[in-house]
């Protein structure tokens, strides 16, 4: 039996452990932690998870919707202070010159992202070579519409997304259009429509993403990424053109946080560094909101509860 004196000290020193738990995060300002929400679905399931996280600490959060290229500009002037996802596909650009300008790179996660050309697997037998490029552009009078004329459409992203695929087709001398959504639900309605009848369609597309589950399908194969390809046009098959390749095939996904960040929120910081989702993880995030008809909102909170040990790393 341990004596009332070491129980007594026990009880001091948790108390102490307690108050310098209590004492640490009480150094932080009591301001809003404005955590950015983009228009696609895993980001705003995995911004109200670290959300939820931080208040169930006593942080004060606010979420702010933005586009997806001005979201970094934010993040530079101290306007915003979180994004959870930074793909490296769409947003590397940027994310490299808010952080050349005092925005805070918080570190990758452990998921590893692509965002492409993809297409369903069915268009293998259609087009013969895929998933090379060479074979989809010989392909593109298959995917001509009405809208398109004689050239392939390509089903593309929201414009805030910041992709160059009309600057890769004409680079590539490519007999396709652009043809970009307004939101990403679009991109799958479209899939789904095409995919019932087993129509020939190329789209955007990503990884991690709750469709690899879903539907069978590939991402087309362009000329290898290099860093080079988005600044010297005498890199790739067009000395006279940038953008003549594909996208980074195992590219990062990070997050990024405001100057003020580290000033005002330290231990919120260090919280935000730990902060870390696998593929599995992000798909599933997904999946909750694009096929189980959840909110973003009601999917980070299911989240959250049966994730506790994951979280609760990131908070220790």
């Amino acid at each position: 039996m341990k004596s009332a004196k070491f129980l007594a000290c026990a009880s001091v020193l948790g108390l102490s452990l307690a108050v310098g738990a209590s004492s640490s995060f009480a150094e932080d300002s009591k301001d809003p932690i404005k955590i950015i929400t983009n228009n696609w679905t895993s980001q705003l399931v995995l911004a109200n998870v670290v959300g939820q996280v931080l208040q169930s600490k006593g942080y004060n959060i606010e979420y702010k919707s933005s586009d997806t290229q001005l979201q970094y500009t934010a993040l530079a002037s101290g306007d915003m202070d979180f994004q959870v996802e930074g793909w490296e596909g769409s947003q590397g650009e940027s994310f490299a010159k808010a952080v050349a300008a005092g925005a805070l790179d918080l570190g990758a996660h452990d998921a590893v992202t692509r965002e492409d050309w993809w297409y369903p697997s069915y268009m293998n037998e259609m087009c013969p070579g895929l998933p090379d490029w060479k074979a989809l552009d010989a392909c593109a009078a298959k995917l001509a519409t009405a809208e398109t004329g004689t050239k392939g459409r390509f089903v593309g992203p929201p414009a805030d997304w910041g992709k160059h695929y009309s600057e890769r087709i004409t680079a590539l001398k490519m007999n396709f259009q652009e043809v970009p959504v307004g939101q990403a639900a679009t991109l799958w309605a479209e899939l789904q429509a095409a995919y019932d009848r087993k129509e020939p369609v190329v789209l955007f597309n990503w990884t991690p993403n709750f469709i690899e589950a879903k539907f069978e399908g590939q991402f087309v194969e362009f000329p290898e990424y290099s860093a080079e390809c988005y600044s010297d046009p005498k890199w790739g098959s067009n000395p006279d053109a940038i953008y003549d390749c594909g996208a980074p095939a195992k590219g990062y996904l990070k997050k990024i946080g405001s100057k003020q960040l580290m000033e005002k929120w330290p231990v919120a910081a260090e919280i935000l560094k730990k902060v870390n989702f696998t593929n599995p993880q992000i798909a599933a995030a997904a999946s909750m909101v694009d096929v189980d008809g959840m909110t973003p909102e009601d999917a980070a909170t299911k989240w959250v509860k049966e994730n506790e040990a994951t979280w609760k790393a990131w908070v220790q």
